[in-house]
This record gives structure tokens, sequence and C-alpha cells, in this order.
């Protein structure tokens, strides 16, 4: 029997994978690019980040692109693969007094974490604490070395908390990917439509885009549920609250004085 529910996008009656009146996907949907799960109402996939419904599915734009979909992380993956085995051979080509007479920059002058007995998550934010570290130092080289990792890592993870969409939305828009970094941002605002980060989230990858006027909106939205959210005590907020002390202020900043409006 046909299971018949409202679309959490228009509201429109709907049954099957995706809504017959708008194409949003609807319980039980897969991604075509990446066959990940999708999220009810989901305008993006969260996994590779392409269009979510069903008609972006079917158009032949999209239907071309499902090759370059994977095609980041396939990259990815084989530089992954290549990093170790280099590191693997330099490691092993050097002796302890070559390397430290040797004058040439390793990844920024830091050695790769051992990672090796970590879980999955944990790996996935050792690594992200290295990138972002890295990126606040200006490391470019540090930067481009562990970020195939560190996406490659999130990516791997099963199921996502809403810490860890914004660490990997935050990788994306360090590597320039506004596409990822607005599908995490579209998946938290569906589970939780004023999630301070990710308001945070969707205003980075608005601006990722040069649309600086979508990413006003989104601060002040997160200027509006600040309070109300703070008192949540989520995890998250904590773990991240200069990032949000960071954007509030410089929203404070540039707003007029006198609580004059803003366009």
């Amino acid at each position: 029997m046909t299971k018949s529910a409202s679309c959490p996008s228009c509201g429109a009656a709907a049954s099957g994978k995706f809504c017959a009146n708008c194409g949003a996907p609807l319980d039980g949907a897969a991604c075509a690019t990446c066959r990940a799960p999708l999220t009810p109402g989901a305008q993006f996939c969260h996994r590779c980040g392409n269009p979510a419904g069903a008609r972006a599915v079917a158009s032949p734009r999209a239907a071309a692109s499902g090759v370059g979909g994977a095609l980041p992380w396939a990259v990815s993956a084989i530089a992954l693969l290549a990093l170790i085995a280099l590191a693997a051979g330099q490691r092993f080509a050097r002796t302890p007094q070559s390397a430290a007479g040797s004058g040439a920059p390793q990844s920024g002058g830091m050695r790769a974490p051992d990672i090796s007995a970590l879980t999955p998550a944990q790996r996935a934010e050792r690594l992200y604490d290295r990138v972002m570290g890295a990126a606040e130092r200006g490391l470019v080289d540090s930067v481009a070395f562990f970020m195939p990792m560190a996406v490659q890592s999130y990516a791997a993870l099963e199921s996502l908390t809403l810490d860890q969409r914004y660490d990997l939305g935050r990788l994306a828009e360090v590597a320039g990917d506004e596409r990822l970094a607005a599908a995490q941002a579209d998946t938290i605002l569906r589970e939780q439509p004023r999630h301070l980060l990710g308001l945070l989230l969707a205003s980075r990858a608005a601006r990722l885009r040069g649309d600086e006027t979508s990413a006003r909106q989104y601060l002040r939205r997160m200027a509006q549920s600040e309070a109300a959210e703070r008192q949540k005590q989520l995890p998250e907020y904590l773990l991240h609250q200069n990032d949000i002390d960071v954007a509030i202020a410089e929203l404070r900043q540039s707003s007029p004085p006198n609580g004059g409006a803003t366009r």
C-alpha cells in the first residue's frame, strides 16, 4: 500500500519518494548521484552537495553532473592515497639526520597526526582541528595537504551530528566549495530552522557565491534567535562559541546606529 503524507516543502499531499507538486524529496528518497539518503524536503544532498529534488535529477544538466558530482570525492580519495604513499616513502627513505638537516618544509612544519588508534569521529575531529589551525596561521601548504583527508573523514561517517555538519561546512568554506557548505547549512536548518551554526554557515556559503544580501539576512536571523538558542546550551554552541560571538559582533558593528533599518 502506498504511503501518503504531506510534502515538507510545499505542503501538498504526496506519496512515493518525491513530491509530484514541487519535486522535493520525501522519506526514503536517495541522491541520484551518490545514493546517500536524502533529508525530506532538502534542497541539496548533504553528502555530495548536488540538487536533491526530483526535477533537478530528471533534467539533462543534473544527469550530466552525475560524474562531475562524484568526481571531487574520487579525486580526494586518489589524493589521499597518494599522500599516504608519499608520506610513507619519505619516512622510510630518510634517516633521522637527513630529515633534521633538510630545509624543505613538510606540511607547514607540522607532522601528520597519528590517527590510527582513533574512532572515525575522533579522526575527523582531529583532522578538522589541524586544517582550521593551519588556515588561521596562513599555512597554505598544510591546508592543501590535510584538506582531502579531513573532508573524506567526514564523508565516511554514516550519520553526522549537527556539530559535525557544521565542521564539514567550515572545511568546505575554507576549500572554497560553496555547494558543499550550502548543503550542510540546508540540512542543519531543515532539522532546526533557528540553529545558530546552521544560520552562520548559510551566511558564509552565501558570501562564497557573492550574495552579500542573503549573507546579511542569515546573520540577522541568527541575531534574532541568539538569546533563545543560547539558553539551550547545545554542545556545539559551546564548542563554537567564538564563531558565534564574532559573527554577532560583526553584524552589530555594521548595522546603523539607533536601531536604524538596513538594506
